[in-house]
């Protein structure tokens, strides 16, 4: 915006001074020839009343050399013949016979071309015999345009300062323009960004000022908003310790045996949960996220915790478990606590949406750039995997609230990666998370990225087989 003004102000100006300097140049050029002209005309009439008196050579030829034009060469007399006596013709002529015979035959003044360069004033005067003798004055070309370049080049220069102030006029006012613009994409950008203290200074033109003080308003209703969804997230969990606390409780009097002992690690997870919910809350940052560099998880490890979890449950309704690519570590930027939760909603949904004794497999592949986790059954499947990935339930439909897929999709997308929901090779459903390692977007269909997770497949199922 601040360059288009710049360009449109110096194209306008441009076109201004063109408009006048040309045609007040051609003026001054026209006013110099006009004045050179103009003096050579009164240089003329001052030998008229020695050719109204006499026309005899000598007396003519001194009365020439003792006007200022015959003494620089530059006067010429040409008399008639008159009576006996030739034409005769005194001074320095220029102009071609026929010039000066058009001139007497016309009786006005004329201007001719000569050949040596500039111009011939050619004057009628009367003689006392009646008959018309021609005064020639010559003109050179720097008389004639005596001034004229002097002018060019003020007028020039006065139109580039005109250019260059307007330039410099419209780059200013151009500049109170974008200025604010600029603040407010930048505001917008930090607000984005997750900076929530961003403001915008209220000032510039009138429709940006209204533009920043809608943006300060939405900013503060943003931070408004967050803060009150960070207080009701914290007090709901506060009001989860009562019933929780009655849980611990009444696992103590559960006994001893591997039921008991996974209602009570289950009790204990579900505290630490609602402690981390509470955490993030006050410290009002998010939940998930990349780490840093060289911090993470080994996947291997917090796979095998897991399965050690459900493994019991597992026995108890009869289902095969098969575990593969788990026997190395797999290093991955993704936090423990929310590999942990990722996994437990995969799994969990394994348990409640097939029937009992169906098997399921859970296999790690690491592609180089991103570690893969699949998690496959035997069921009866999923029938719509776009809407299972989906955030869940709004109220308007029955069913889960898809909280399970969703956190493990906003696991895998903190790291580049996504999740894929297919056929699996048992039969069933296959939940496939890609998480990157390098920070690059996996996402999409690309045909590096499908020939990886062909790959992918057959090695997996190739250990399930073996497992």
């Amino acid at each position: 915006m601040r360059w288009a003004l710049v360009k449109v102000c110096l194209a306008v100006t441009a076109m201004v001074v063109v408009a006048f300097a040309v045609p007040l140049g051609l003026v001054v050029q026209e006013m110099a020839s006009d004045r050179a002209f103009s003096n050579a005309e009164r240089q003329a009439a001052t030998i008229g009343p020695t050719l109204s008196i006499t026309t005899d050579p000598v007396q003519l030829r001194k009365a020439v050399e003792s006007t200022q034009m015959g003494a620089a060469r530059r006067m010429a007399v040409h008399v008639p013949a008159i009576g006996d006596s030739p034409p005769v013709s005194i001074g320095e002529g220029r102009a071609g016979e026929r010039a000066v015979a058009e001139t007497r035959r016309m009786g006005r003044a004329t201007t001719a071309s000569v050949s040596a360069g500039g111009s011939a004033l050619l004057q009628p005067t009367a003689l006392g015999s009646g008959d018309i003798a021609v005064v020639e004055i010559f003109v050179p070309e720097s008389e004639v345009s005596n001034g004229v370049a002097t002018a060019w080049l003020v007028l020039a220069g006065v139109g580039l300062a005109l250019i260059v102030g307007s330039v410099g006029v419209a780059d200013r006012l151009g500049a109170r323009l974008v200025r604010p613009a600029e603040r407010l994409a930048d505001a917008a950008h930090q607000l984005g960004e997750g900076r929530l203290g961003a403001r915008v200074p209220e000032d510039g033109p009138k429709e940006l000022r209204s533009a920043a003080v809608a943006f300060n308003a939405m900013a503060d209703q943003v931070v408004e908003l967050l803060a009150n969804e960070r207080e009701l997230a914290a007090d709901l969990s506060h009001r989860l310790r009562t019933p929780l606390t009655v849980l611990r409780l009444n696992t103590a009097s559960l006994g001893d045996g591997p039921a008991a002992e996974q209602t009570r690690a289950a009790v204990e997870q579900l505290e630490r949960e609602v402690d981390t919910i509470i955490r993030t809350a006050r410290e009002q940052r998010p939940a998930t996220g990349l780490v840093g560099a060289g911090a993470g998880c080994d996947a291997s490890e917090v796979i095998r915790d897991r399965m050690a979890f459900w493994s019991a449950l597992a026995e108890d309704e009869g289902r095969e478990v098969r575990l593969a690519g788990v026997d190395r570590t797999v290093r991955i930027p993704v936090a423990r606590p929310e590999l942990a939760a990722a996994l437990d909603a995969m799994l969990g949904n394994v348990f409640r949406h097939t029937p009992e004794g169906t098997p399921f497999a859970v296999d790690v592949h690491d592609a180089g750039d991103a570690v893969i986790v699949l998690v496959s059954d035997a069921g009866p499947g999923i029938a719509d995997p776009d809407a299972a990935l989906r955030r869940g339930n709004d109220g308007g439909r029955d069913g889960s609230t898809g909280l399970g897929l969703d956190i493990v999709r906003r696991v895998a997308e903190s790291t580049g990666g996504d999740v894929r929901l297919g056929r699996s090779v048992l039969g069933g459903t296959e939940v496939r998370v890609w998480i990157g390692l390098d920070g690059r977007s996996l996402g999409g269909p690309g045909a590096g990225r499908a020939g990886r997770g062909r790959r992918g497949n057959r090695r997996n199922r190739g250990r399930a087989s073996q497992a």
